[in-house]
């Protein structure tokens, strides 16, 4: 049986590691990232069932990573974990997206019941949740993570994945390079967005090669956009 995977991002390494101790040996997989840009790296290169996600970091706060990962991911359960007790606070971060919320200092016990319940949730969710995407004759069934177009299935890296994930989510949306970059990335690229142009032209070798309508299409000066066009050679 595989084993449900929580991401801890928590500055504090004795909080950290104590909660790393307690978690796994309740029979889940762990990993620690102790800053918010090391989290949110973390959070993009893995798969997670749940992130635990204090909300005063080094580098970027929690807020910070919470509204970055929501911009593409509405599913992964949050629970934030703050010493703040202000209920203005507690809305705040709901707002944004948490799933739930608990303030330090807390009894491990009711940690792992909000877990247990948002982990419950979450699953329930994904049964009803269509998670298949649709574009033209593109197919994403993001499940199986599975693209297809024409009845011909694409082999895409995980990062070409994600990306063309996120144009189907935006279809006919004018996507700038920075969106794309905060989006799919996830962190400052110190300004450098040459990585969307080369990402896109991998994907475009791919799934608009030879086809008749080509998907991906670039406007100009701004960025990318998912949009039919007739092959006019």
């Amino acid at each position: 049986m595989t084993k449900e995977r929580i991401l801890i991002v928590e500055d504090e390494e004795n909080i950290a590691r104590v909660l790393q101790l307690e978690l796994e040996f309740e029979g889940y997989e762990t990993e620690i990232a102790y800053t918010g840009t090391e989290g949110l790296i973390k959070y993009r290169e893995g798969e997670w069932n749940l992130l635990l996600l204090d909300w005063m970091l080094p580098k970027m706060s929690g807020l910070d990573v919470l509204k970055r990962i929501r911009t593409s991911d509405t599913s992964t359960p949050v629970i934030l974990l703050t010493a703040k007790n202000d209920v203005k606070d507690k809305v705040a971060a709901l707002d944004l997206g948490a799933n739930d919320y608990v303030t330090k200092p807390f009894d491990f016990e009711e940690l792992l019941a909000r877990i247990r319940v948002a982990l419950r949730f979450s699953k329930k969710e994904e049964k009803v949740e269509q998670d298949v995407y649709r574009y033209s004759d593109l197919t994403i069934t993001h499940q199986l993570r599975e693209v297809k177009r024409n009845d011909q299935v694409f082999d895409l890296t995980p990062r070409e994945y994600d990306l063309l994930l996120y144009f189907i989510k935006h279809p006919k949306q004018v996507l700038t390079r920075e969106q794309i970059l905060d989006a799919v990335w996830g962190f400052d690229y110190f300004g450098d967005t040459n990585v969307v142009d080369v990402y896109v032209r991998y994907i475009r070798k791919k799934i608009d090669f030879e086809q008749q309508v080509t998907l991906l299409q670039t406007v100009r000066g701004v960025g990318y956009v998912l949009k039919e066009k007739e092959d006019e050679t």
